[in-house]
């Protein structure tokens, strides 16, 4: 923090990408120069960080990066071109969590569905009581299940690695060490899980078919961890209830996509750490992060391979 309070101890060259363009040497506007380029702030994605640019940047310190998910990155090549990463795991994981209880909540009780018109169908599900099944029991995972925990929720988790007895007793939470098993026993399954080639099209056919009839699905992790195309499939023909996406691939999904048509699915477009407070933090995180790089200090929440 004392390094944010006196800014102007260095200089920070700014590598940035104008609308429309992709992210090449050319479009860096005077007088910036590339050869002297500390550091890449990565928001939304932009700029692509490829080969070509890091090969382009060889006074590069460090990246920092506005979220949690690095699966944009290629951290290996990165590290071998000397430069650090540092991410914003932090900031963002509150109102992802909250986004993912607002989803559920929504899905179950027909929410968007009700604001037009209801069918003869027209009951929702009750969450209190519900077995909520989360995938991927990190940060995010974790705080989901301390809000389902108020909601009198019965809480299954399956992740790479059990959680300590004490953090599984404090939210309630029982340890699936078999997907399957989590899957077929949870009223709700939210989808918490980093998207690595381990967890790519973690949810697809054969998943979907062991839910519940009854089920709902919530993703606030990645698009690609669910097979799209089979998620369709199980809405239209009653596999699982329903669904509550703030993640799909692509992201925006295109205006005519087939889940775009359906009306037992909710689609948010990736807002889960849109908050004004999640904003001006990832900023001061960010920007404490670059400036200890750039003045060879220890970086906080950087990203170290294992």
């Amino acid at each position: 923090r004392s390094m944010l309070a006196n800014p102007t101890t260095c200089t920070v060259t700014y590598l940035w990408q104008l609308p429309g363009q992709t992210p090449s040497l050319a479009n860096l506007p005077p007088p910036l120069c590339p050869v002297h380029c500390g550091t890449i702030y990565l928001w939304g994605g932009r700029p692509v960080i490829d080969r070509e640019l890091l090969l382009s940047l060889p006074c590069l310190k460090i990246i920092g990066n506005s979220g949690a998910g690095l699966d944009h990155l290629d951290l290996p090549f990165i590290a071998s071109c000397g430069v650090k990463v540092a991410h914003t795991p932090h900031a963002v994981s509150t109102p992802t969590a909250d986004l993912g209880m607002a989803l559920l909540l929504a899905s179950a009780r027909r929410v968007v569905e009700g604001k037009n018109h209801f069918s003869i169908n027209w009951l929702g599900q009750e969450v209190s009581g519900a077995t909520l099944g989360i995938i991927g029991m990190g940060t995010i995972g974790y705080k989901i299940a301390q809000r389902a925990k108020a909601f009198e929720m019965k809480i299954l988790y399956h992740n790479r690695n059990r959680r300590r007895l004490e953090e599984e007793a404090a939210v309630g939470a029982a340890y699936c060490a078999r997907l399957e098993d989590l899957l077929q026993h949870s009223d709700f399954v939210m989808l918490a899980a980093s998207l690595t080639p381990q967890t790519q099209g973690l949810i697809g056919r054969r998943e979907l078919q062991l839910m519940k009839p009854s089920a709902v699905l919530v993703n606030v992790g990645r698009g690609l961890l669910v097979d799209q195309d089979a998620l369709v499939e199980a809405l239209k023909n009653g596999v699982i209830k329903a669904a509550a996406l703030d993640v799909t691939y692509p992201e925006p999904l295109p205006r005519d996509h087939p889940l775009l048509k359906l009306k037992n699915i909710i689609v948010t477009p990736h807002i889960g750490s849109a908050t004004h407070q999640a904003k001006w933090q990832i900023m001061q995180d960010l920007v404490e992060s670059i400036l200890a790089a750039l003045h060879g200090l220890p970086v906080p929440n950087e990203v170290l391979l294992k």
